[in-house]
């Protein structure tokens, strides 16, 4: 709520806008009963004739125009508000999701940070868009017409005066409970859009498993769970709105009978007070009922406002950079870590006091059992997510003092499924370029990556179209694409997550091809699975349950390492780890 309200009032020019807005609307709005009462007294009291009531009637008729221009302005003003929010969150959370998108993908499902991206967000927009300005029109308008009531009828302003209040009395009742239920179809709405999300990219998976109907049912108690929410949300909202128009109908009621009393049969006050404040009486309520329905609405939106709140501050440290500039003079440089650490989440895996020395143009092979934590070192070495302790250094500085540009300029790094977009192989090969690649060096690169054949016989060659993700290459061509990105780029570092793992043979020997010939003027960093790529390291690092466990040689670990020499052997006896 508090944050929502920092958000308004930043605006202040627009806050300024809307106070202006109502003050004119309320004097419309006593415009407009004084010239309807004129024009009924003249006509039917005073028997006058059509011409003399122009005048009042065009009095009508101008501050008719008025109240809409003004209720217009207002209702436009606050969706211009709602729009700068919208788009101040979407942009914050757009900053957190990408300053560290490895560490942002491992927190929840894609399907649930778009819920909160796109729907929670949305939901914002009724606090500024409705409640704002409808909150300043009552606090404005009511006490208009509540003053001109007394100027004219005390004992009406009075009868305003002692049911006013039962309104906001039962908004705040009311409002509670539509917060709480706003946050909980928040959620579910949530989880069902994480859950499908889930089930869509991976509907292949399930159907080759046989799971997918297992699945099916699962999405289905998600939607019936959402389905239930929502109605929840929408039943308070039936309620809240009965209750306010009753307290409204019972108030105007009380109002009428006293006026009536007093008009036929105490006959104390003239027809065109009484008529006058007929006219203002529903008008009060109505600025009341109104503010009600957008404080319903509101509390939804503070729901969403916390949910966001909540995802903005949830705690996730980034990779610092700083401005300095690396100059490796075209050779690759030294690296170091010093008691580097990095943890996913308190009781979760973390990486403890790794400390090693990776020299200049060294093939480096990061082993061990599964979950010892090696692809998560290959991150901290590639400065995709932050150190929680120790630091890394460049040429004996810290990496902290580089530039985060200069230093992914170094770095090439190739996973087991490098993510190619849609485009063309062109295109894709050309992302790897630090500055405009021409076509003779994006086909070189594909050259050296040994793709260059099996695009020449497609039938638009590098200007084939491929889909998203990659859609409508193999396994094994798609890594071919990433190299041909590395061979453009020409990296100092090279960062390999075994793209070899689980491709045919010929593949296999035309990657390895490659990447040696990468390696030639490059520090080529390799977590590896298979024995040759381990044996061929000039240094190996053996990884145990997130620590460095021992560095060297293949024969040296193989002579002083049991675990490394356990691990080695059931990989030789043809298990995989």
């Amino acid at each position: 709520m508090a944050q929502l309200k920092e958000m308004a009032f930043a605006q202040k020019n627009r806050m300024i806008q809307l106070v202006i807005y109502a003050l004119f609307s309320g004097l419309a709005i006593i415009g407009q009963a004084y010239f309807i009462v004129t024009i009924v007294d003249r006509v039917f009291l005073q028997k006058q004739s059509f011409q003399e009531v122009v005048p009042a009637l065009i009095g009508l008729l101008v501050v008719l125009i008025a109240r809409a221009t003004f209720n217009y302005l207002s209702g436009r003003t606050g969706v211009k508000m709602a729009s700068k929010v919208k788009g101040d969150l979407r942009q914050s959370l757009l900053n957190k999701f990408s300053s560290n998108p490895v560490q942002a993908s491992i927190k929840g499902q894609s399907g649930q940070k778009v819920s909160v991206m796109m729907d929670a967000v949305d939901e914002i927009d009724s606090y500024f868009s409705s409640y704002i300005p409808q909150l300043i029109q009552t606090s404005i308008i009511p006490i208009i017409i509540l003053i001109t009531a007394f100027t004219q009828h005390m004992y009406t302003g009075l009868i305003i005066l002692v049911t006013a209040p039962f309104i906001p009395i039962f908004m705040i009742i009311v409002g509670g409970k539509t917060k709480e239920k706003s946050e909980e179809q928040l959620d579910k709405m949530a989880a069902f859009s994480g859950r499908f999300l889930d089930t869509l990219q991976g509907l292949t998976t399930l159907k080759l498993f046989g799971k997918a109907n297992r699945q099916k049912e699962a999405i289905r108690k998600s939607s019936l769970d959402f389905r239930d929410a929502t109605m929840e949300v929408l039943k308070v909202a039936f309620v809240s709105t009965l209750m306010m128009e009753l307290i409204s109908m019972l108030s105007i009621g009380l109002i009428a009978l006293e006026l009536s009393l007093r008009l036929i049969v105490f006959q104390n006050i003239s027809f065109f007070t009484a008529f006058f404040m007929l006219i203002l009486a529903p008008e009060f309520y109505v600025a009341l009922k109104e503010l009600g329905n957008a404080f319903h609405t509101g509390r939804g939106s503070m729901g969403a406002a916390q949910k966001i709140q909540d995802e903005l501050a949830e705690s996730e440290q980034d990779v610092s950079w700083g401005e300095a500039s690396l100059n490796t003079q075209g050779n690759p440089p030294q690296l170091e870590l010093k008691a580097a650490g990095f943890s996913y989440g308190e009781d979760a895996f973390a990486l403890t006091n790794i400390s090693a020395e990776i020299r200049p143009y060294e093939q480096i092979a990061i082993v061990g059992k599964s979950g010892a934590g090696k692809t998560t070192l290959l991150h901290v070495i590639a400065g995709l997510v932050p150190l929680s302790d120790g630091e890394i250094l460049i040429n004996g500085k810290s990496r902290s003092s580089f530039s985060e540009r200069d230093w992914f300029d170094q770095l090439s790094y190739i996973s087991q499924d490098p993510y190619l977009f849609s485009g063309t192989i062109a295109d894709n090969i050309a992302i790897g370029a630090t500055q405009a690649a021409s076509r003779e060096e994006i086909e070189q690169a594909a050259e050296k990556a040994g793709i260059a054949k099996l695009i020449r016989s497609l039938e638009n060659g590098y200007d084939t179209a491929i889909g998203e993700a990659g859609r409508g290459l193999s396994g094994g061509e798609k890594q071919r694409v990433a190299i041909a990105r590395a061979f453009l780029k020409k990296p100092s570092i090279i960062v390999f997550d075994e793209p070899t793992t689980g491709l045919d043979l010929q593949t296999e020997r035309i990657l390895q091809r490659s990447i040696k010939e990468l390696g030639e003027a490059s520090t080529v960093i390799t977590v590896a699975h298979r024995l040759h790529t381990i044996a061929n390291a000039d240094n190996i690092y053996f990884l145990q349950a997130g620590k460095l466990h021992a560095v060297g040689t293949h024969e040296a670990l193989m002579n002083d390492v049991a675990a490394y020499r356990d691990m080695v052997t059931v990989q030789q006896g043809g298990h995989t780890q």
